[in-house]
């Protein structure tokens, strides 16, 4: 089976640039041209990653990527998302609120192409290893793979998946230290040291929802000038 990509953008010719591609690659491409229609497509067809331009009419990409990050049907659908705006506020609101990849406009097709292959190749990969792991439970934090789920103190907490899989991927390991560059080419696909402030923000964000001191942490420790370890000793 194909992968399915959806594609939501306003620009009639940047739709069909990016479906002609996908279409030569044998991915199977739906579009959609605003923000309403975008959320009813992926409802109804959960596709395997949007493509997804933050300028659009109804509803702009940051509110289309957060409904469907926070809907527990539509939640593990990678987004890459566009913007005509190469800002880093734009970028870090962006991944904050759970998209996976971002690119701005213009855009070489090749490249994005690449970024789509390594999001789905990710994802996969991702799924591999929660498939073998499928609890964690360190003191008053347990985390459940197959859900996305984390509870800290019997009480549910929301992750986006980018988070959710970072805190994954520290806890399957705890005591291993991973450098910036390996956490971003695991979780993000790229090893590039210029993008650590888009790991260091998820961190501080995980750190916020699952350390009763999120500024004198106990679970997710930084390695100076190295990287982030998950502490062992919380091991149960």
């Amino acid at each position: 089976m194909p992968h399915k990509i959806l594609v939501v953008d306003d620009e009639k010719s940047i739709q069909k640039l990016i479906s002609y591609n996908l279409l030569r690659e044998g991915y199977e491409v739906l579009v959609a041209g605003d923000g309403v229609k975008a959320i009813e497509i992926a409802r109804d067809n959960k596709p395997d990653l949007i493509v997804l331009d933050i300028m659009l009419p109804g509803k702009d990409g940051f509110e289309v990527c957060k409904q469907l990050k926070y809907d527990t049907e539509t939640k593990h659908i990678s987004i890459i998302m566009l913007s005509a705006k190469d800002g880093e506020i734009d970028k870090v609101v962006g991944l904050e609120i759970g998209a996976d990849d971002y690119m701005t406009k213009p855009f070489s097709p090749r490249e994005l192409l690449a970024r789509i292959k390594v999001n789905l190749r990710n994802k996969k990969a991702n799924n591999t290893a929660k498939s073998a792991i499928k609890e964690l439970v360190f003191d008053h934090i347990r985390i459940l793979a197959d859900s996305y789920e984390i509870y800290v103190d019997n009480t549910r907490i929301e992750l986006p998946p980018k988070e959710f899989e970072l805190l994954f991927l520290l806890a399957s390991y705890p005591g291993r230290v991973f450098t910036r560059s390996v956490l971003l080419e695991k979780i993000w696909g790229e090893s590039n040291l210029s993008e650590t402030r888009t790991l260091d923000v998820h961190i501080r964000y995980i750190r916020q929802k699952i350390e009763k001191e999120p500024a004198n942490p106990e679970y997710i420790l930084t390695v100076r000038g190295v990287g982030y370890k998950f502490n062992d000793m919380k091991l149960q």
